[in-house]
């Protein structure tokens, strides 16, 4: 994978980062949102795209 695709999803409720995604940054402007399992949390939360 090439770092300039790179983008963490960062847990909305801990703020941990628990997963590593990619991105097409030319189609997709806005910040990804999606609902993962946080194992910190132990359960569905919405992880965002967070800092790199």
């Amino acid at each position: 994978m090439s770092q300039d695709n790179l983008i963490k999803l960062q847990c909305q409720s801990c703020k941990r980062i628990g997963y590593w995604s990619r991105k097409n940054k030319k189609k997709m402007e806005r910040k990804i949102e999606l609902s993962k399992f946080c194992k910190w949390c132990r359960k569905h939360t919405t992880h965002k795209e967070g800092k790199k």
